[in-house]
């Protein structure tokens, strides 16, 4: 269980490192070193259009407003995170651990950079590695059942990112069932508070190429959650399914029984989850 891979924690979309907070202190109390970073559009690194702090709130102006992140893409968001992880690891591979549209940026910063990767966990995340975009799976007969595009307040090729209203009380409730299901209210209401309203819409449109030799070299794990709203399992399994297609070793699955947040309803049985994949990897340091 010695000098296990230090972690780097990844969030999916409107969603910020302030995720991970109770995954950090558990994977501490494992003797596991991690990091979570802010994604390029996201975090301290994603500023909202003015519309959305105007008062009074004009949803008309809000839904048009040209958004300071429409810019990032998957790739330019993964040479940015590149960047992070090698000062994370300080010369050392990191398991990157992706939530959600995070898991975009992860498949390709393994495909641009798998030296630094020494393992990759999804977690109920998005993997697009058969040549389709992440958007065109919205789609499928897997995407099923999912509730979060009805959140969307314009057309996200047209608008350049993805934007949703999250001041809005009225939505509040279909924001907590389509990312906080199981989450304690409390808890839940403080983590609508911090959403972004824009996700860069480059992420999920960018067409991926991954290869067997770059990406498929690296460990690949995930974790599926059972009652996600936002990927729904079907669709986790069908990532699952492709993600083996190109890799050396079959993915290493955990099972959870949650809602697509698990760092906020399960972080310890994410964190032992983690923890386990950074112990079994250590050997490729």
């Amino acid at each position: 269980m010695d000098n296990p891979l230090p972690v780097v924690l990844v969030h999916g979309f409107w969603h910020g490192s302030w995720c991970w907070s109770p995954v950090t202190g558990e994977l501490a109390a494992r003797g596991v070193q991690s990091v979570a970073v802010d994604l390029d559009g996201h975090g301290l690194r994603g500023p909202s259009p003015r519309a959305r702090w105007a008062r009074p709130f004009d949803a008309e102006a809000f839904a048009t407003a040209p958004s300071p992140v429409a810019d990032v893409t998957a790739s330019s968001a993964a040479a940015s995170l590149a960047d992070r992880v090698r000062a994370i690891g300080g010369g050392r591979p990191c398991l990157v651990v992706a939530h959600s549209m995070g898991g975009v940026v992860a498949t390709a910063l393994a495909e641009l950079a798998p030296e630094l990767v020494g393992g990759l966990m999804y977690v109920a995340a998005l993997a697009p590695v058969s040549g389709m975009p992440a958007a065109a799976y919205t789609t499928s007969p897997e995407n099923a059942g999912e509730k979060v595009g009805r959140l969307l307040v314009a057309d996200p090729e047209v608008l350049g990112v993805a934007r949703i209203d999250v001041g809005n009380p009225s939505l509040r409730d279909r924001i907590k069932e389509g990312f906080y299901g199981d989450v304690d209210d409390r808890t839940a209401d403080a983590a609508i508070g911090l959403l972004n309203s824009d996700a860069p819409a480059g992420i999920p449109l960018e067409q991926l190429t991954v290869t067997e030799e770059r990406y498929g070299s690296i460990p690949h794990a995930y974790v599926t959650c059972a009652r996600d709203y936002a990927v729904p399992l079907a669709l986790q399994h069908r990532f699952i399914k492709e993600i083996d297609a190109v890799s050396a070793s079959p993915t290493a699955v955990t099972e959870l029984d949650c809602s697509h947040s698990p760092f906020l309803s399960q972080p310890v049985a994410l964190a032992e989850a983690i923890a386990e994949a950074a112990n079994a990897h250590r050997e490729r340091v």
